[in-house]
């Protein structure tokens, strides 16, 4: 795959992602490849139906989810894409909007995307939030950068 096309397969996965909403869920299928690989913190998600089953999932337990994509660069086959997720759900931090920075490590395989890695902070999106444990987290934080 050359650079330019996979350049332009980056900016479709950024025009998607910031246009990504509860009812439009189905527009990951344009970007995605049929044998998708998704990784994050938390999960590891093996084909496009799983896939897309968690981001239902997803999409039906917040309030909403907006993604801010800041910085691209592309390869052979891959891209690494940096980003701000500022979403709101009804039981973290009493619904309040929070904010999650992040990148992914996307390789791409026919034109879709074929493994999407996520990498980003599970305190900064949850923990933190948590009232007890978020008190926890800041001190340890503190005391770290001492």
């Amino acid at each position: 795959m050359e650079i330019e096309s996979v350049q332009t397969q980056v900016a479709r996965f950024a025009q998607v992602y910031q246009a990504l909403g509860k009812d439009n869920l189905a527009s990951l299928e344009t970007i995605y490849h049929p044998d998708i690989v998704f990784i994050d913190p938390a999960h590891r998600i093996e084909g496009l139906s799983a896939f897309l089953a968690y981001f239902a999932s997803l999409y039906q337990n917040v309030t909403s989810c907006q993604f801010d994509i800041h910085h691209t660069t592309a390869g052979d086959n891959d891209a690494f894409v940096t980003w701000t997720m500022t979403f709101s759900h009804p039981r973290v931090q009493q619904g309040r909007p929070r904010q999650v920075h992040g990148c992914s490590h996307l390789t791409f395989t026919d034109g879709r995307v074929s493994r999407h890695r996520d990498y980003f902070d599970m305190g900064e999106m949850i923990y933190e939030a948590l009232p007890l444990m978020g008190r926890l987290l800041t001190y340890i934080k503190a005391r770290l950068g001492q």
